[in-house]
Protein backbone atom coordinates (compact mmCIF):
# COMPACT_ATOMS: atom_id res chain seq x y z
CA UNK A 1 0.00 0.00 0.00
CA UNK A 2 1.27 3.47 -0.87
CA UNK A 3 1.44 5.39 2.43
CA UNK A 4 0.81 8.67 0.61
CA UNK A 5 -2.55 7.36 -0.61
CA UNK A 6 -3.96 7.14 2.93
CA UNK A 7 -3.83 10.39 4.95
CA UNK A 8 -3.01 10.19 8.65
CA UNK A 9 -6.60 10.85 9.69
CA UNK A 10 -7.83 7.77 7.80
CA UNK A 11 -4.93 5.72 9.12
CA UNK A 12 -5.97 6.60 12.65
CA UNK A 13 -9.62 5.85 11.92
CA UNK A 14 -8.71 2.39 10.63
CA UNK A 15 -6.01 1.90 13.29
CA UNK A 16 -3.18 1.63 10.78
CA UNK A 17 0.35 2.60 11.87
CA UNK A 18 1.03 6.29 11.24
CA UNK A 19 4.75 6.47 12.02
CA UNK A 20 7.40 3.75 12.42
CA UNK A 21 7.94 2.72 16.05
CA UNK A 22 11.20 4.00 17.45
CA UNK A 23 13.46 1.83 19.52
CA UNK A 24 13.20 2.22 23.26
CA UNK A 25 10.31 2.38 25.68
CA UNK A 26 6.89 1.77 24.16
CA UNK A 27 4.62 4.88 24.21
CA UNK A 28 2.06 4.88 27.03
CA UNK A 29 -0.61 6.47 24.83
CA UNK A 30 -2.11 5.42 21.53
CA UNK A 31 -5.17 6.29 19.45
CA UNK A 32 -7.23 3.46 20.93
CA UNK A 33 -6.63 4.58 24.52
CA UNK A 34 -7.41 8.22 23.80
CA UNK A 35 -10.58 7.48 21.82
CA UNK A 36 -11.91 4.87 24.25
CA UNK A 37 -11.38 7.29 27.13
CA UNK A 38 -13.21 10.06 25.27
CA UNK A 39 -16.14 7.74 24.43
CA UNK A 40 -16.41 6.64 28.07
CA UNK A 41 -16.46 10.26 29.25
CA UNK A 42 -19.16 11.09 26.69
CA UNK A 43 -21.23 8.08 27.78
CA UNK A 44 -20.98 9.25 31.38
CA UNK A 45 -21.45 13.00 30.97
CA UNK A 46 -22.36 13.89 27.40
CA UNK A 47 -20.29 15.38 24.62
CA UNK A 48 -19.20 18.35 26.73
CA UNK A 49 -17.49 15.94 29.14
CA UNK A 50 -15.17 14.61 26.42
CA UNK A 51 -13.18 17.69 25.39
CA UNK A 52 -9.46 17.38 24.77
CA UNK A 53 -8.55 19.03 28.12
CA UNK A 54 -10.89 16.68 30.02
CA UNK A 55 -9.60 13.62 28.19
CA UNK A 56 -6.04 14.72 28.96
CA UNK A 57 -6.92 15.19 32.62
CA UNK A 58 -8.45 11.71 32.75
CA UNK A 59 -5.27 10.24 31.27
CA UNK A 60 -2.97 12.40 33.46
CA UNK A 61 -1.24 13.97 30.46
CA UNK A 62 -1.19 17.42 28.87
CA UNK A 63 -3.73 18.32 26.22
CA UNK A 64 -0.91 19.08 23.78
CA UNK A 65 0.38 15.53 24.09
CA UNK A 66 -2.90 14.22 22.64
CA UNK A 67 -2.48 15.96 19.30
CA UNK A 68 0.04 13.41 18.04
CA UNK A 69 -2.64 10.76 18.48
CA UNK A 70 -5.84 12.54 17.37
CA UNK A 71 -4.65 15.47 15.26
CA UNK A 72 -7.30 18.01 16.31
CA UNK A 73 -10.49 18.41 18.35
CA UNK A 74 -12.55 17.87 15.18
CA UNK A 75 -10.67 14.67 14.45
CA UNK A 76 -11.24 13.43 18.00
CA UNK A 77 -14.99 13.83 17.50
CA UNK A 78 -14.89 11.85 14.25
CA UNK A 79 -12.81 9.12 15.87
CA UNK A 80 -15.26 9.00 18.78
CA UNK A 81 -18.27 8.84 16.48
CA UNK A 82 -16.88 5.90 14.54
CA UNK A 83 -15.73 4.01 17.64
CA UNK A 84 -19.12 4.48 19.34
CA UNK A 85 -21.07 3.46 16.23
CA UNK A 86 -20.09 -0.19 16.17
CA UNK A 87 -23.12 -2.01 14.75
CA UNK A 88 -24.83 -4.52 16.97
CA UNK A 89 -25.78 -8.03 15.93
CA UNK A 90 -28.66 -7.92 13.42
CA UNK A 91 -31.84 -9.85 14.17
CA UNK A 92 -31.41 -13.57 13.29
CA UNK A 93 -34.45 -13.72 11.01
CA UNK A 94 -34.02 -12.44 7.47
CA UNK A 95 -35.89 -9.24 6.54
CA UNK A 96 -38.74 -9.77 4.08
CA UNK A 97 -37.64 -7.41 1.33
CA UNK A 98 -35.73 -4.16 1.07
CA UNK A 99 -38.33 -2.12 2.96
CA UNK A 100 -38.30 -4.35 6.02
CA UNK A 101 -34.50 -4.42 5.87
CA UNK A 102 -34.19 -0.63 5.73
CA UNK A 103 -36.79 -0.29 8.49
CA UNK A 104 -34.65 -2.47 10.75
CA UNK A 105 -31.54 -0.53 9.71
CA UNK A 106 -33.18 2.76 10.71
CA UNK A 107 -34.59 1.36 13.97
CA UNK A 108 -31.20 -0.02 14.96
CA UNK A 109 -29.62 3.38 14.31
CA UNK A 110 -32.40 5.03 16.34
CA UNK A 111 -31.71 2.58 19.18
CA UNK A 112 -28.00 3.43 19.07
CA UNK A 113 -28.84 7.11 19.45
CA UNK A 114 -31.09 6.29 22.40
CA UNK A 115 -28.27 4.38 24.13
CA UNK A 116 -25.67 7.04 23.30
CA UNK A 117 -27.64 10.30 23.07
CA UNK A 118 -24.46 12.33 22.54
CA UNK A 119 -23.79 10.70 19.16
CA UNK A 120 -26.24 12.73 17.02
CA UNK A 121 -24.74 15.90 18.51
CA UNK A 122 -21.37 15.21 16.89
CA UNK A 123 -21.03 17.63 13.95
CA UNK A 124 -20.82 16.01 10.52
CA UNK A 125 -17.51 17.21 9.13
CA UNK A 126 -17.17 14.63 6.36
CA UNK A 127 -18.82 11.63 4.70
CA UNK A 128 -18.73 8.25 6.51
CA UNK A 129 -15.06 7.24 6.63
CA UNK A 130 -14.35 4.85 9.51
CA UNK A 131 -14.81 1.07 9.56
CA UNK A 132 -17.92 1.11 11.75
CA UNK A 133 -19.59 3.85 9.71
CA UNK A 134 -18.75 1.95 6.52
CA UNK A 135 -20.29 -1.16 8.10
CA UNK A 136 -23.57 0.77 8.52
CA UNK A 137 -23.32 1.93 4.91
CA UNK A 138 -22.63 -1.60 3.69
CA UNK A 139 -25.63 -2.99 5.58
CA UNK A 140 -27.84 -0.31 4.04
CA UNK A 141 -26.57 -1.06 0.53
CA UNK A 142 -27.28 -4.75 1.14
CA UNK A 143 -30.95 -3.97 1.75
CA UNK A 144 -31.20 -2.04 -1.52
CA UNK A 145 -29.29 -4.58 -3.62
CA UNK A 146 -32.51 -6.18 -4.89
CA UNK A 147 -33.84 -2.87 -6.26
CA UNK A 148 -33.14 -1.25 -9.63
CA UNK A 149 -31.90 1.98 -8.03
CA UNK A 150 -28.52 3.17 -9.29
CA UNK A 151 -25.65 3.89 -6.90
CA UNK A 152 -26.38 7.59 -6.69
CA UNK A 153 -30.00 6.86 -5.77
CA UNK A 154 -28.99 4.26 -3.19
CA UNK A 155 -26.51 6.64 -1.56
CA UNK A 156 -29.10 9.44 -1.59
CA UNK A 157 -31.68 7.13 0.01
CA UNK A 158 -29.34 6.14 2.86
CA UNK A 159 -28.26 9.75 3.38
CA UNK A 160 -31.91 10.82 3.62
CA UNK A 161 -32.83 7.97 5.96
CA UNK A 162 -29.85 8.40 8.28
CA UNK A 163 -30.47 12.15 8.37
CA UNK A 164 -34.10 11.56 9.34
CA UNK A 165 -33.07 9.23 12.18
CA UNK A 166 -30.44 11.64 13.43
CA UNK A 167 -32.75 14.66 13.33
CA UNK A 168 -35.55 12.69 15.02
CA UNK A 169 -33.22 11.77 17.87
CA UNK A 170 -32.07 15.37 18.29
CA UNK A 171 -35.64 16.68 18.19
CA UNK A 172 -36.82 14.25 20.85
CA UNK A 173 -33.91 15.19 23.11
CA UNK A 174 -34.53 18.91 22.71
CA UNK A 175 -38.28 18.57 23.32
CA UNK A 176 -37.60 16.49 26.44
CA UNK A 177 -35.16 19.10 27.73
CA UNK A 178 -37.77 21.83 27.20
CA UNK A 179 -40.48 20.09 29.22
CA UNK A 180 -40.94 20.40 32.95
CA UNK A 181 -39.31 17.59 34.88
CA UNK A 182 -42.62 15.92 35.77
CA UNK A 183 -44.40 16.57 32.45
CA UNK A 184 -44.96 13.88 29.82
CA UNK A 185 -44.83 14.51 26.08
CA UNK A 186 -48.61 14.01 25.83
CA UNK A 187 -49.24 16.59 28.57
CA UNK A 188 -46.88 19.05 26.88
CA UNK A 189 -48.64 18.60 23.52
CA UNK A 190 -52.07 19.16 25.08
CA UNK A 191 -50.83 22.33 26.77
CA UNK A 192 -49.46 23.52 23.42
CA UNK A 193 -52.75 22.72 21.66
CA UNK A 194 -54.89 24.46 24.27
CA UNK A 195 -52.80 27.63 24.17
CA UNK A 196 -52.73 27.89 20.37
CA UNK A 197 -56.46 27.28 20.04
CA UNK A 198 -56.94 30.62 21.80
CA UNK A 199 -54.30 32.39 19.69
CA UNK A 200 -54.57 31.06 16.15
CA UNK A 201 -57.02 33.04 14.00
CA UNK A 202 -58.82 30.77 11.51
CA UNK A 203 -58.91 33.54 8.89
CA UNK A 204 -55.20 34.23 9.13
CA UNK A 205 -54.03 30.61 9.62
CA UNK A 206 -56.87 28.44 8.24
CA UNK A 207 -54.86 25.22 7.84
CA UNK A 208 -53.25 25.44 11.27
CA UNK A 209 -56.62 26.19 12.86
CA UNK A 210 -58.10 23.12 11.16
CA UNK A 211 -55.21 21.01 12.45
CA UNK A 212 -55.79 22.22 16.01
CA UNK A 213 -59.54 21.64 15.73
CA UNK A 214 -58.84 18.02 14.79
CA UNK A 215 -57.43 17.45 18.29
CA UNK A 216 -54.44 15.67 16.78
CA UNK A 217 -52.50 16.19 20.02
CA UNK A 218 -55.23 14.78 22.26
CA UNK A 219 -54.64 11.09 21.58
CA UNK A 220 -53.43 9.35 24.72
CA UNK A 221 -50.06 7.63 24.25
CA UNK A 222 -48.36 5.30 26.75
CA UNK A 223 -45.28 7.03 28.22
CA UNK A 224 -42.87 4.45 26.80
CA UNK A 225 -44.29 4.94 23.28
CA UNK A 226 -44.44 8.75 23.15
CA UNK A 227 -41.09 9.36 21.44
CA UNK A 228 -41.19 6.20 19.34
CA UNK A 229 -44.65 6.90 17.87
CA UNK A 230 -43.55 10.08 16.11
CA UNK A 231 -40.36 8.43 14.88
CA UNK A 232 -42.06 5.33 13.48
CA UNK A 233 -44.78 7.40 11.81
CA UNK A 234 -42.20 9.58 10.08
CA UNK A 235 -40.10 6.55 9.13
CA UNK A 236 -43.02 4.96 7.28
CA UNK A 237 -43.60 8.18 5.34
CA UNK A 238 -39.95 8.22 4.25
CA UNK A 239 -40.14 4.55 3.25
CA UNK A 240 -43.38 5.23 1.33
CA UNK A 241 -41.57 7.85 -0.73
CA UNK A 242 -38.64 5.53 -1.39
CA UNK A 243 -41.04 2.73 -2.35
CA UNK A 244 -42.63 4.98 -4.96
CA UNK A 245 -39.19 5.68 -6.43
CA UNK A 246 -38.23 1.98 -6.44
CA UNK A 247 -41.49 1.02 -8.13
CA UNK A 248 -41.02 3.72 -10.76
CA UNK A 249 -37.88 1.91 -11.81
Amino acid sequence: MNDLAVPDFFRRLWRLPTVPHRRGRKPTLDVETVVNTAVRLADEGGLEAATLPKVAEELSVTAMSLYRHVGSKHELLQLMMDAASKPGTPAPDEPSGWRDGLRRWAVDLWSLYRVRPWLPHVPIYRAPSGPHQIAWLERGFEQLASTELDWNEKLTALTLLSGFVRQSALLQQELAEGRQADQTQTESEREYEAALQHLVDAERFPQTAAMLASEVFSNEKPAHEEADQDFFGGLELVLDGLAARVEAG
